[in-house]
């Protein structure tokens, strides 16, 4: 009876060592981003990035400024918005940015935020003479999108034609070839995007929808993280270190 007593003990003391581990590795955050200048961005120019230390922009720089204040283990990598996107949804404790707030997406994520707002615009090709007083004056004509973004999904949820690719990063080439008619992207993001590319002179021709960016969480990540996130932005908006990253960007 004793051996056994002590079999029984050392299997409990395993099993509780074994689920501490499981715990901590599950506790730590995984937070995804893309390349889409200048909210989110590549400091290297690389098309993925397995550190955050790499990753920049607007976005990323709120993001990172909550995550430090929270204290909470984490890591940030960037990779195509459809990888981060599938993960996020799909992963506890998994998270995405900076991602549009929808009524569509709402029930998917926790949300953190707002982070920033963006302008979705419609750009055209140089030198082009095409005048737009109403979305729905682009009937017919070919969009460049990119999968699972939510101006795409928005376009394509009304009718409108979309050639929807992997990221963002070649429609301002696509557009300037004539691929494609017009582009949806942000206005400040688009013209970063373009000179990326070497593309120049690409014309906003008309915008819309202001939106809200958020950091989008998954669904079964604990009540407790999210607000301990949030209660982090509210206070790096307290102490000044948001309005510094806003300034820095020239918002």
């Amino acid at each position: 009876m004793r051996k056994l007593g002590q079999f029984i003990a050392l299997v409990s003391v395993l099993a509780l060592g074994g689920g501490a581990a499981t715990v901590s590795a599950s506790d730590k955050l995984y937070i995804y981003t893309e390349n889409f200048p200048p909210y989110n961005m590549s400091a290297t120019g690389r098309a993925f990035e397995h550190n955050g230390n790499e990753v920049d922009g607007i976005c990323t720089e709120m993001v990172k400024a909550i995550l430090d204040k929270s204290g909470l283990d984490h890591v940030i990598k960037l990779r195509n918005w459809d990888y981060g996107y599938k993960r996020a949804l799909s992963k506890r404790n998994h998270g995405i940015f900076c991602t549009t707030y929808t009524e569509e997406r709402a029930p998917n994520f926790k949300w953190v935020g707002p982070l920033t707002k963006n302008l979705w615009t419609i750009f055209a090709a140089a030198g082009t003479d095409l005048k737009i007083d109403k979305l729905e004056d682009t009937k017919g004509m070919l969009y460049g999108g990119f999968r699972n973004d939510v101006m795409t999904n928005y376009l394509l949820q009304r009718g409108y034609k979309v050639s929807e690719m992997e990221s963002d990063d070649i429609n301002p080439k696509r557009l300037e070839l004539g691929q494609v008619d017009l582009w949806i992207s942000d206005r400040l993001a688009g013209p970063y995007f373009a000179s990326q590319q070497d593309v120049e002179g690409l014309e906003p021709v008309y915008s819309f929808n202001e939106s809200e960016l958020y950091l989008a969480m998954n669904p079964n990540t604990p009540d407790e993280v999210i607000q301990k996130l949030q209660e982090s932005l509210e206070a790096i908006k307290e102490n000044g270190m948001y309005q510094a990253i806003e300034t820095k960007y020239g918002l």
